[in-house]
């Protein structure tokens, strides 16, 4: 065991280095951890082998998640949405009740769990939209459809200080997690309406279809969102690069 005889004084960690304070002075030891092959091969990490399969398990289907939703992400900005959405998707794998501890994987009938997930903490489609949006999913034609009413953007939306313009967006994705490599079939496909003026006292309303493969029974998530938008010299600008839009799983449709 190394023990300090300088003055300097030091605690805590500082590479594979323990410092710490006993009766005899300042003192300073090699953290040791466990050999990978025990946890690989020893009973007695089994639990551990198996929290591990399920924790990679549910880190590769958050992964195909986000990277077949980004063209939606993209639109809206919240740091902490991976972590946010990794733990979901994580009491998606712990809820399958078919698989064996260390097996469980995302099933469809637990995709609920993901519902109403928001991919921006700070902007929440329900505190920023004050009409409800209503869908329609037709998996025979492939077709995907988002109806808004005619609205006054004074009254029904929330707009962030900045903002002139605004624009709903519909993302319908369907979710392949089984498949692995290229062979997946996971793809988003989108809608925006034209922009309306939020100084304004009326917005006709809007129809936003997307299409996906027809007669497809993958899991389904359909996204909906608003985006702002500041015009300066006759240009709409993204408001703060879409810190302030909101951007909900409106439906997960498992089929």
């Amino acid at each position: 065991m190394a023990q300090q005889e300088s003055i300097i004084k030091l605690k805590g960690k500082i590479g594979d280095l323990t410092f710490y304070e006993t009766k005899d002075g300042y003192q300073a030891r090699q953290a040791k951890g466990v050999d990978p092959r025990r946890i690989a091969t020893d009973p007695n990490y089994q639990r551990t082998r198996e929290n591990n399969a399920e924790f990679a398990r549910g880190a590769a289907a958050v992964k195909r998640l986000r990277n077949t939703l980004r063209p939606m992400i993209l639109l809206t900005y919240d740091p902490k949405m991976p972590r946010r959405l990794f733990s979901r998707l994580m009491r998606v794998v712990k809820a399958d009740a078919v698989n064996d501890r260390g097996e469980r994987r995302v099933l469809p009938e637990n995709l609920g769990m993901l519902g109403q997930f928001g991919f921006n903490v700070t902007a929440s489609l329900a505190n920023t939209l004050f009409v409800v949006p209503e869908y329609t999913i037709d998996r025979a034609t492939g077709s995907v459809q988002i109806d808004v009413s005619a609205l006054n953007p004074k009254l029904a939306i929330a707009a962030p200080a900045g903002a002139t313009h605004f624009q709903f967006n519909l993302g319908a994705a369907t979710m392949d997690f089984d498949t692995e490599g290229t062979a997946n079939a996971s793809a988003i496909a989108m809608a925006e309406s034209e922009m309306g003026i939020l100084n304004s006292n009326e917005f006709a309303g809007t129809t936003l279809t997307a299409t996906i493969p027809a007669g497809t029974t993958l899991p389904l998530f359909v996204l909906f969102g608003i985006s702002f938008y500041q015009e300066v010299n006759g240009k709409p600008y993204p408001l703060n690069n879409g810190a302030y839009n909101p951007l909900d799983v409106l439906q997960i449709d498992a089929a």
